[in-house]
């Protein structure tokens, strides 16, 4: 498996009710700020190499943000998701961060959405990839593995914490046969995202990841699932930020009509079919989702779009 470098910085930092965030950056320390929110599950180093390298080159500054329950994050199951940006204007503010942007992969596209709704003085652009779409409110959609989540969150949240740490363990036990594992998983998934999880580079960003944020907890993922059952608390009129929406047509965890129904629905949106690719394609094209928004800089406050527009 190929060896990956290390983050340039790692740590974490005190938010509210006495909690702490863990993060990881890349990048150089005083470029343009983005901040990059791992899918479920994931943890603070779930960037593409691609990635790193852009930053590296263009001046950018990339933070991975462990969410509540993975790596070093305090547990925390917030009310909404919405709730989550409080913590993030504080990390922002003790990080020296002023304005930035943000990228949301698969379960981190509504905490990526919830910023642009939360925090428009302060966003410049959102990219969403792959992105959950709301299961309550008037943006609701039905389909997709989220559906099933309503079953599953009395149970999980009735168990949430201590399974939080069996996971932790199972996935420490597991750790010598966790290439193979991924393998196993990779041959059953479509074209797409099998290609990306046998390149070893990418491999070996996803294994370094994993193991690392469960060193002591999963709780991240469970308190997701969770709150993908509940009303987000904004809905997708509140994102007056601009968002550029990546989704492969092979997606076969979120359905690409997922993300065309929330692009419909957002005031300021673009939408960017990737062909052929399946639910990690987002991640296979991260230099031109940072292209992309590296170009949304200081702007007017967007305007709604009108009844029935749609863009693509």
């Amino acid at each position: 498996m190929a060896d990956i470098a290390r983050p340039r910085l790692e740590g974490s930092v005190a938010v509210r009710g006495e909690r702490r965030l863990s993060f990881a950056e890349f990048g150089t320390p005083r470029g343009a700020a983005v901040f990059w929110l791992h899918g479920t599950p994931g943890g603070r180093r779930q960037v593409p190499l691609e990635a790193r390298q852009y930053a590296e080159q263009h001046d950018v500054r990339i933070i991975g943000i462990d969410r509540p329950g993975i790596g070093t994050s305090t547990p925390h199951l917030y009310d909404e998701i919405l709730d989550w940006t409080g913590d993030l204007a504080v990390l922002a503010d003790n990080l020296g961060i002023d304005t930035f942007r943000v990228i949301g992969l698969s379960g981190g596209g509504p905490y990526a959405l919830a910023a642009g709704a939360a925090l428009p003085e302060r966003v410049h652009g959102v990219g969403v990839l792959g992105g959950v779409a709301p299961t309550k409110g008037v943006d609701a959609i039905r389909g997709g593995l989220v559906e099933v989540a309503p079953y599953a969150a009395p149970v999980v949240g009735a168990i949430r914490i201590p399974l939080s740490y069996a996971l932790a363990a199972g996935i420490r036990l597991a750790k010598p046969f966790a290439s193979a594992a991924i393998g196993g998983y990779a041959a059953f998934q479509p074209r797409g995202d099998r290609e990306l999880l046998g390149r070893p580079e990418f491999k070996a960003m996803f294994l370094d990841d994993l193991i690392n944020g469960a060193r002591y907890q999963v709780g991240a993922p469970l308190a997701d699932l969770i709150l993908f059952t509940r009303y987000w608390g904004f809905d997708a009129a509140d994102v007056n930020v601009p968002v550029r929406w990546w989704h492969g047509d092979d997606d076969h965890i979120i359905p690409h009509a997922h993300g065309v129904h929330m692009v419909e629905r957002l005031p300021d949106a673009e939408f960017a079919t990737i062909q052929g690719e399946s639910h990690l394609g987002g991640m296979g094209v991260a230099t031109e989702v940072l292209q992309t928004l590296m170009e949304l800089g200081p702007r007017k406050p967007a305007r709604k779009k009108a009844a029935g527009a749609q863009r693509r």
